[in-house]
């Protein structure tokens, strides 16, 4: 029998867990730029990544992959020549009922009894052919920005497709 893992345990969509007034303990987000780059100009060429796939991202992914996009991004074009937004904000709130393991484990594990779990962390909840990023930016900087969504969507944990649009 294969052993459960944390992934399996956020891969399927349930029931929104959002109210933070009723909990305590919340971690921050690790998000700490939603728009990032030159936010006033308007370029002409904008490189969206979309998810294929219902499922979970985590806070942590999220920022992760934006700094892969604005690491690339920001080397080539430079801090005026870009603008990329992350368009998703981790509502969901994840719990984790840890599993006691090894000698003795009987005796200190509670098992489903008061399974509740404790709070780790935040999640978006993600739906198929959603934006997940989207970077503008010049026609000379096309290929750069789609490597840079190349390099960033490795860091989802969904599969993902880059979709260019021209203005």
């Amino acid at each position: 029998m294969a052993k459960k893992t944390n992934a399996n345990m956020y891969r399927n969509i349930k029931m929104a867990y959002t109210r933070r007034k009723y909990m305590g303990g919340v971690p921050a987000s690790r998000i700490t730029n939603f728009d990032i780059g030159n936010t006033s100009e308007n370029f002409p060429v904008t490189v969206h990544l979309v998810c294929k796939e219902n499922c979970y991202i985590r806070h942590v992914a999220l920022e992760a992959a934006r700094l892969t996009a604005n690491r690339r991004i920001s080397g080539a074009a430079g801090k005026d020549g870009y603008h990329l937004k992350v368009r998703l904000y981790p509502h969901h709130v994840l719990r984790h009922n840890k599993i006691a393991q090894g000698a003795g484990a009987d005796r200190i594990s509670t098992g489903m009894r008061l399974s509740f779990g404790k709070i780790v962390g935040s999640a978006a909840r993600v739906k198929p052919n959603q934006k997940l990023m989207t970077l503008r930016t010049t026609e000379d900087m096309l290929d750069v920005a789609k490597d840079a969504l190349r390099k960033s969507y490795h860091k989802i944990p969904t599969p993902c497709k880059i979709i260019v649009e021209s203005n």
